[in-house]
C-alpha cells in the first residue's frame, strides 16, 4: 500500500472529472504534480502541489493557484480517509488523514512483508541494462573503483525490487594501448619466472606485483619457448593471458564485495568477433540516417591539445542531438576512435532490447556524457534513453591521515585490503551514504566504531534491537504466535502514542521512497531513509526506558504488546528490505 500514489490517483482522478467539464484543458498531462510528506509534519500527513502546477493552464477558469486550491481541497475534505484538508501559501494543499488509515498501511505493510514497496511493471522501459566498474582489466580493483562498483549494484537491485528488468553488465576495455602495456608488463614477469634477474620495472609498464602470477603461468605453460620470440610473435599470446588473469583477478574483487555480473562484453569482440566489424556497421547505420560527414572541427578553445590535428575527419553530428561541437569517428591513421567503439558497444545494448541504459563513470569522465547521449538518441530515433551516473572521487583515509594510492607505482591500497580490513558491510553502506556525485572521505577507524555517529551501526543496530524485542516477547508469551499474519489482526488502534504513530507513518512512506529512488536511480536515497528510521527508532525506545508504559513488552496487557509487535514487526521488515537493496546484512544480534 502505497498511500502518496492513492492520493495522487485520487486528485487525477478530480483532475480528469475537470478536463472532462472543460474547466481545465483537454491533453493536460495529470503525472506532472506530486504528493509528498510536509516540510513541517506539524502541518498534516500529506501534502500536493497539484493547484499550483495546473493553475495557470486553466483558461482562466481559475484566478490564481488559490482558487484551484480550494476546490481541491474541498473534494478532498469529502474523501473518507481525510480528517482536514487545507491550502496553504501561494496554493499547496496539507492533508491529514483519519487514525484508521495508518493502521491498514501497517497492516499492508506486515502482510506484503518482503515484497512491501514493489511496482509491477510493464512495457519497453521495463528493461534496463547498467553498466558498471568496467575498469581496465590491467590490476586488481582500488578504492577508487570501489564506490562505482557499489553504487552500480545497489542501483541494480534499487531497481529490481522497484519492478524493473535489470541486467548487469561489465565492458572489458581490452582494445586500448593500456592491455599491450599490460602485455609487456607480463612478459617481464614471465622472464622473472623462467630465472631472468629483471631488476627494477622499466617507466611505464605497470610494477605491481599482481602480475606476478600471470607470469608463473606463462612459464607453466610455456617454458621458456616465448624467450626466443619477437614482440610481434609473442604479444598476442601474452595479451590474453594477461587479460584472463587480470579478469579473474577483478571478479574476485567484485565478488568480495557481493557483486556478481551477469554479462562481461568485451571491446574486442566489436571489431574482431563472430559478426565482424560492429564498429564499421555502427557508423554506417548514422550514415545511412544522414548522420555522419566528412569535415573540419574548429580549434578547441584555450590551449590546443597535444593530439589536435586540423585536418578533414570523419565526423558525427553529435551537435543535433544537444552536445557542444561533432565527435570524430576515425583517427588520421585510419582506426577507430574510443568514441566509434563505444558507439557501437551501446548500439548492441539497443539491438538487444532495452529501454533504458544507464552507465556508471567516474567523475573524470563528466565531458564524455553529452556526446554518448547524442549517439544513444541518434541510434534508437530517442526511444532509448541513457542516464549516465558520475562518481566522484573517495579520498581514504587512516585515522584522520590520508592514504595514498597510485595504480602505477604499485603501492596503492587494494578494494580487497580495504573490506579485509572493515568488513563488506560498512564499505557498501558507507559508500551509499552521500550522493554518488559529491566527494567522500572513508575513514578506515570511524566505520568500524560502534556508535550512532557510525551509520552502518546505527541502522543495523535498530535491525537487531527491533528482533530483540520479538524474541523477547516470544519468551513472555510463550504459547503465542507472533508470525506476521497473526500480528497483521491486531488491534492497531491501539497504538496511539506520537512516537508510534511517527513509526507508523515512517514505515508508509517506504513505497515512496522506493519510487523516488528508482525514479532518479538514486539508491542512496535509501540509505538516508533507512538511517532515519532507526533514529526514528532508537529515540521512541530511548522514550520507553524512562516510560515504562511505551515498552513494546507488557505482559499485563497481551493486546497492546501485540499490537506494539505488529509495529516492530513491519519495522524490521522494511529495514531489512532497504539493507538488502543496499546489499547490507541485517545482523540478528549485535554485539
Amino acid at each position: 500500500m502505497n498511500i502518496f500514489a492513492t492520493f495522487q490517483e485520487r486528485i487525477a482522478s478530480h483532475l480528469c472529472r475537470m478536463i472532462a467539464d472543460g474547466r481545465l484543458p483537454a491533453g493536460l498531462d495529470i503525472e506532472r504534480f506530486v504528493v509528498e510528506p510536509p516540510r513541517d509534519l506539524a502541518h498534516g500527513d500529506l501534502a500536493t502541489n497539484a493547484a499550483m502546477v495546473y493553475a495557470k493552464e486553466s483558461k482562466a477558469a481559475f484566478a490564481n493557484p488559490r482558487q484551484l486550491a480550494t476546490e481541491i481541497a474541498a473534494v478532498l475534505a469529502d474523501d473518507p480517509d481525510v480528517a482536514e484538508a487545507e491550502v496553504a501559501g501561494p496554493g499547496f494543499i496539507n492533508i491529514r488523514l483519519k487514525s484508521d488509515v495508518w493502521g491498514r498501511v501497517l497492516r499492508a505493510a506486515l502482510s506484503a512483508g518482503a515484497a512491501f514497496g514493489q511496482t509491477p511493471r510493464t512495457g519497453l522501459a521495463r528493461k534496463i541494462n547498467i553498466e558498471y566498474v568496467s575498469a581496465n582489466p590491467t590490476g586488481p580493483m582500488h578504492v577508487g573503483h570501489c564506490r562505482g562498483a557499489v553504487f552500480g549494484d545497489a542501483l541494480a537491485n534499487l531497481l529490481a525490487f522497484a519492478g524493473f528488468e535489470v541486467l548487469r553488465e561489465y565492458y572489458i576495455n581490452d582494445a586500448g594501448a593500456q592491455i599491450d602495456v599490460l602485455a609487456r608488463s607480463a612478459f617481464l614477469r614471465y622472464r622473472e619466472a623462467t630465472g631472468e634477474e629483471i631488476g627494477s620495472i622499466p617507466e611505464g609498464l605497470y610494477p605491481g606485483d599482481y602480475l606476478k602470477p600471470v607470469g608463473e603461468a606463462l612459464a607453466n605453460e610455456y617454458g621458456i619457448a616465448l624467450l626466443n620470440k619477437t614482440e610481434p610473435e609473442w604479444l598476442e599470446t601474452v595479451r590474453l593471458i594477461a587479460i584472463d588473469g587480470m579478469m579473474a583477478m577483478i571478479r574476485a574483487d567484485l565478488a568480495a564485495l557481493n557483486i556478481v555480473h551477469e554479462v562481461f562484453f568485451s571491446e574486442r569482440s566489436l571489431t574482431r568477433g563472430a559478426e565482424g566489424d560492429v564498429v564499421a556497421s555502427a557508423i554506417q547505420v548514422l550514415r545511412d540516417k544522414g548522420l555522419v560527414y566528412e569535415g573540419r572541427l574548429p580549434p578547441p578553445k584555450g590551449q590546443l591539445p597535444d593530439d589536435w590535428e586540423d585536418r578533414e575527419q570523419t565526423l558525427f553530428k553529435s551537435t543535433s542531438f544537444g552536445d557542444d561541437v561533432d565527435r570524430p569517428l576515425m583517427k588520421s591513421d585510419g582506426s577507430y576512435t574510443y568514441f566509434a567503439s563505444d558507439i557501437a558497444y551501446h548500439k548492441t545494448k539497443i539491438d538487444r532490447g532495452f529501454g533504458t541504459l544507464i552507465d556508471v563513470w567516474g567523475a573524470d569522465h563528466g565531458g564524455y556524457v553529452k556526446r554518448m547521449q547524442a549517439a544513444v538518441a541518434a541510434l534508437s530515433a530517442e526511444t532509448t534513453n541513457l542516464d549516465v551516473k558520475l562518481c566522484q572521487l573517495v579520498r581514504l583515509m587512516r585515522n584522520g591521515e590520508p592514504v595514498k594510492m597510485s595504480k602505477r607505482a604499485g603501492d596503492f591500497v587494494t578494494l580487497r585490503e580495504v573490506v579485509d580490513e572493515v568488513g563488506v558491510d560498512a564499505v557498501r553502506f558507507m559508500m551509499l551514504f552521500r550522493k554518488n556525485d559529491a566527494a567522500l572521505d572513508f575513514d578506515l577507524g570511524k566505520v568500524v566504531e560502534q556508535s550512532k555517529d557510525n551509520p552502518v551501526f546505527y541502522v543495523q543496530y535498530a535491525y537487531a534491537r527491533g528482533r530483540s524485542v520479538l524474541r523477547q516477547a516470544a519468551s513472555v508469551f510463550t504459547d503465542s504466535d507472533f508470525s506476521s499474519e497473526v500480528l497483521a489482526g491486531a488491534d492497531l488502534a491501539l497504538l496511539e502514542d506520537e512516537g508510534e504513530i511517527g513509526l507508523i507513518k515512517m514505515i508508509g512512506q517506504f513505497p515512496r521512497m522506493i519510487d523516488a529512488a528508482a525514479a532518479v536511480h538514486e539508491p542512496h536515497r535509501i540509505a538516508f531513509y533507512l538511517h532515519d528510521l532507526a533514529s526514528l527508532f532508537h529515540s521512541h525506545w530511548t522514550r520507553g526506558k524512562d516510560q515504562p508504559q511505551l515498552r513494546f513488552v507488557n505482559e499485563d496487557r497481551s493486546n497492546l504488546t501485540f499490537a506494539r509487535l505488529a509495529l516492530v514487526m513491519a519495522l524490521t521488515s522494511v529495514l531489512a528490505a532497504g539493507l538488502n537493496i543496499l546489499g547490507v546484512g541485517a545482523p540478528e544480534e549485535m554485539r
